[in-house]
Formats: structure tokens, C-alpha cells, sequence
């Protein structure tokens, strides 16, 4: 294939993936709406729903930038670089904001422990400086990284190129899989502790509970995947691989991190819980003594 036909398959292959980016995160978002505004706009606010509010309204952001840039749309040289400065820059603000809702939920199912709060955000502050060095490292240095024009008949359009290879994006993964890594082993702690007490006085585990726990170790293994596959991207993969690497990565975690907030307050208003009105991490269906709970729908387990 000569580098005039391989210009215009990799174009190809970015439409086709930033149309099918730009359609599934228009048909979530007209699915999750109505649940947004029963859930965040009517009720009382709280922090998860500011946090929920970033992690929707930034990501809608930041995946459409992903979307447009490259040859969806002419983008000039200078301006593109800056736009994916600002992708890269997003990305990692975005998977720090995720990691604040776990926190937040661990918090939460720790019966509101100020001691868990603080050991978890004190680990947190490392993991934020090295996203902050690791973008200026990787992304931020014209030596690692320089957005070159492609001209070809029909179309011109930017693309990467990527100066040094993949094991300083594998390297400085490894702290951010650890920290999930306790993360997991600490909801998984806890609901052990919750089976077993469960367990002695003959009831159903709490709902909420193992949701969160649940929810906590899905998106453990989706950002082990993000993790590995962000590494991949500097690998020098075929062009159907890393556009399908971009895809799961410009759309996944974007889509599931607002999802599993409002998944947890639709279970939580289907329970018909007499404190539905209040925010979700006072409310005694969580932390309750066993005889204030309400009847536990076993579907939602």
C-alpha cells in the first residue's frame, strides 16, 4: 500500500470511528436525560450529583473534541495541536474525577469514615501529580509528540506522530492500576464484613451495598483495559487496531461512569424508599439498623 493509500484508509477509518463515537454518546445521553432530571435537577444537591454533573458534561465535551479532531472536520495545524493538548490534558482529568466518585461511594459504605477519607485522598494526591507529570512528559514535550498535516486529493486532515516508544506510558501506569487495585480490595473488605454479618442474623445482603462493590470491581478491570490500551497506542498498532483501541477509549469509560451513579439512584427510587428525597449517601437504607431497612427487591442484587 503506498503512503498515499494508506493516508486515506487511515482517514477512512477515523470518520467511520468518530461518527460511531458521536452516535453513541448522543443515543446515552437521550437515554439517560429523563432519568438526569428526575434524578439531579429535582432533588436536593449533593456531592455526587456536582460530581455527577462533571463527569457527564466535561465528557460530553471531551468526546466530541476526540470525535471532530483529526478528519472529520479541516482543523488547522496549529489549532489542532492545541486541541489535542487539551484531549489528553481532559482525559486525565476526567479518569481523576472517576476516581473521586469511588472514593466518594468507599466513603460512603465505610458508614461515612473520616479516617478512610482522608487515607484515600492523602494515596490520591501522588496519582494526581503523576497524571500531571506523565501529560507534560508524554504529551506536552515536541521531542515525544508533534501533530503533523497529511494533504491528500479529497481531504486534509492532522494526525500524530509519536517519537518514543510505549514503555514510559506502561511505566507510569503501574501506580494508578495499584491504587485501583486497593480500591477494589477495600470494597471487597467491606462487603465481606457485610456478608458475614448478614449472614449471623439471617437477612438478604443490603442492595446498595453490593452494587457498589459490584460497580467498584467493573470498572476496576474497564480501566485496567483503558490503562493497557492507552499503552498499546504508542506501539505503532495497524490502523483498524488503534482506530478500535480509540474507540473503546473515547467512549467506555466516558459512558459508564455517569451511568453507575444514576443506576444506583434508579435502584434506590424503584425501592420505593421513604427517603427517596434525600441525598443518597445520608439516606438509613444504606447504613441502617436491619429492622429500619426496607424490603429488598432481589432483582436488584
Amino acid at each position: 500500500m503506498s503512503g498515499l493509500e494508506e493516508s486515506i484508509y487511515a482517514l477512512e477509518w477515523n470518520n467511520n470511528v468518530s461518527v460511531a463515537i458521536i452516535a453513541l454518546i448522543s443515543y446515552d445521553y437521550m437515554l439517560q436525560f429523563e432519568k438526569e432530571v428526575t434524578f439531579v435537577w429535582e432533588r436536593q444537591w449533593s456531592v455526587m450529583a456536582y460530581l455527577y454533573l462533571l463527569v457527564r458534561y466535561f465528557g460530553i465535551v471531551l468526546i466530541m473534541i476526540c470525535a471532530i479532531w483529526g478528519g472529520l472536520f479541516y482543523i488547522p495545524e496549529a489549532v489542532s495541536y492545541g486541541m489535542f493538548l487539551f484531549m489528553k490534558w481532559g482525559f486525565s482529568v476526567y479518569l481523576c474525577l472517576a476516581e473521586v466518585i469511588l472514593i466518594w461511594r468507599l466513603y460512603v459504605i465505610y458508614n461515612q469514615s473520616k479516617l478512610i477519607l482522608h487515607v484515600l485522598l492523602g494515596l490520591f494526591l501522588p496519582i494526581i501529580a503523576l497524571y500531571i507529570g506523565v501529560d507534560i512528559f508524554l504529551w506536552s514535550r515536541a521531542s515525544a509528540i508533534t501533530v503533523q498535516e497529511i494533504i491528500t486529493p479529497n481531504m486534509t486532515y492532522c494526525t500524530v506522530l509519536r517519537r518514543i516508544g510505549p514503555m514510559p506510558a506502561i511505566y507510569t501506569s503501574i501506580p494508578v492500576i495499584c491504587f485501583d487495585i486497593f480500591l477494589v480490595v477495600l470494597t471487597i473488605t467491606v462487603l465481606g464484613k457485610h456478608l458475614k454479618e448478614r449472614k449471623e442474623l439471617k437477612m438478604k445482603p443490603n442492595t446498595y451495598v453490593v452494587m457498589i462493590v459490584r460497580y467498584h470491581v467493573i470498572y476496576f478491570v474497564l480501566n485496567l483495559t483503558s490503562q493497557i490500551f492507552m499503552a498499546l497506542i504508542w506501539a505503532h498498532l495497524p490502523t483498524v487496531a488503534l482506530n478500535l483501541v480509540l474507540l473503546f477509549n473515547n467512549t467506555v469509560p466516558l459512558i459508564i461512569a455517569p451511568r453507575f451513579i444514576i443506576s444506583i439512584w434508579d435502584t434506590h427510587a424503584d425501592d420505593n424508599c421513604v427517603h427517596v428525597s434525600t441525598a443518597f449517601e445520608d439516606c438509613v437504607c444504606l447504613t441502617s439498623p436491619a429492622e429500619l431497612e426496607q424490603p429488598e427487591i432481589d432483582s436488584c442484587v
